[in-house]
């Protein structure tokens, strides 16, 4: 029986989410399922939704408002929906229906205060031996690097933002 791996994608560079997702095609082409729980992501639009409803043995779910969430005040909704999403999350890694799970922007709903370490530590402590666990996000809390079998910081060097290139399809959503 192989072990499964807990791997945290994480800084203040862009592709977090890219990478979980391109570890998720890796895993889809060996047959594997592969579930992704977007915490505070709420919009349609982010080609990762459109695109997981075209692939086989991958299933998306959001757990958020297309809004954005104030980071030292966020709404009672906001924390609500977190909530609800660690339950959810928690259903799905019990079930045993999936070989990976990506939990996306965990890390940020931790670092607002959406959902809390002990709760998050809780999910750890009983997911199963082999299932293989991603977590996105910035503000990653010492105590899961600690715990991660892989840690990947991702850096910021520059981005087009600072060009004043705005948003794009495809590239940021």
């Amino acid at each position: 029986m192989q072990k499964g791996l807990l791997m945290v994608y994480t800084g203040n560079g862009k592709g977090k989410t890219t990478a979980a997702l391109g570890q998720a095609i890796r895993s889809l082409g060996h047959g594997k399922r592969v579930f992704m729980l977007q915490f505070m992501k709420g919009s349609p639009n982010y080609g990762e939704v459109i695109m997981s409803k075209k692939l086989t043995g991958f299933t998306m779910e959001q757990w958020g408002r297309d809004e954005f969430v104030h980071p030292k005040q966020p709404e009672q909704i906001d924390i609500d929906w977190a909530q609800r999403g660690l339950l959810r999350a928690n259903e799905v890694i019990q079930s045993g229906e999936y070989q990976l799970i990506i939990l996306d922007e965990l890390n940020v709903a931790l670092g607002f205060g959406l959902v809390f370490w002990e709760q998050v530590e809780e999910l750890l402590n009983t997911k199963p031996k082999i299932l293989d666990l991603i977590i996105t996000g910035r503000y990653a809390p010492p105590a899961l690097l600690k715990r991660a079998d892989l840690v990947s910081v991702i850096d910021e060097h520059r981005h087009h933002y600072q060009s004043g290139v705005e948003a794009r399809e495809g590239i940021e959503y």
